[in-house]
């Protein structure tokens, strides 16, 4: 059980490699239970590095990630999906040749529920009615707003305690991104925890409670949206604005 003193996932000293080249230099940072957490930062800085690391996708060379009060760095996918965490990756990365309900139904392929599963299923297609119309279609005929759609509610049909995205705005036309955002903050609304990678801060600044700021594989901001906002060389780099 995780404590109310005690945050759903604590990421300390964490350093993942690609052979010689660390990506991750020693990142430490936090994510309460019940929360938007975003990492902003510029392309390369490991924010997507960080996020497979805590999904066990890549496995870190040191430090420690936490889940619940429970040690998962270095644990297989499936071990750390069956902890309660599940993915929503950069890209989507939808299964293309699979239609929209089998794709729905390999996010939950460790269950063994199949009543809730099933039932699961038909909530996902209540909060998408788009995949619901589509769902005997192939996801790769999708549009790209209706992928990421898909790639959210594949993970959550895994039933996670914490929800990893990726960049979820990433390439997608500016209403699309108004309403990925808005199915986050129903989300959160709904009590899901989230944390968030995305380089909208515009978009960000309205759903998320606490900020990370990642460069060159370290953080070196951390703070509620007030104090980004008024942090200027935050300002100058997100928010396209200087103080007046």
């Amino acid at each position: 059980m995780t404590r109310k003193d005690h945050p759903l996932l604590e990421v300390s000293e964490l350093v993942t490699a690609y052979g010689k080249i660390e990506a991750l230099k020693g990142v430490n940072l936090s994510v309460e239970q019940g929360s938007i957490t975003c990492l902003l930062g510029p392309n390369g800085a490991g924010k997507t590095t960080l996020m497979m690391t805590t999904a066990g996708i890549l496995k870190p060379r040191g430090g420690s990630i936490r889940f619940a009060g429970t040690e998962i760095a270095g644990r297989a996918p499936h071990a750390i999906v069956a902890q309660g965490v599940a993915l929503v990756p950069e890209n989507r990365l939808v299964f293309p040749a699979m239609t929209v309900i089998d794709n729905l139904q390999a996010g939950a392929y460790q269950r063994r529920d199949r009543v809730e599963t099933g039932a699961d299923l038909e909530r996902m297609f209540a909060r998408f009615p788009r995949l619901k119309e589509r769902s005997a279609q192939l996801a790769g005929t999708l549009s790209g707003g209706e992928q990421q759609m898909l790639a959210v509610a594949r993970a959550l049909m895994s039933r996670p305690k914490l929800l990893l995205m990726d960049e979820p705005s990433l390439g997608l036309a500016p209403l699309v991104v108004e309403e990925i955002f808005r199915i986050i903050a129903d989300l959160h609304m709904d009590g899901a925890t989230i944390f968030l990678v995305e380089q909208n801060a515009h978009m960000a600044l309205k759903v998320a409670q606490h900020f990370y700021l990642m460069e060159q594989g370290k953080v070196t901001f951390s703070g509620t949206p007030g104090a980004m906002a008024e942090d200027e060389v935050i300002r100058r780099a997100y928010l396209g604005s200087a103080k007046a």
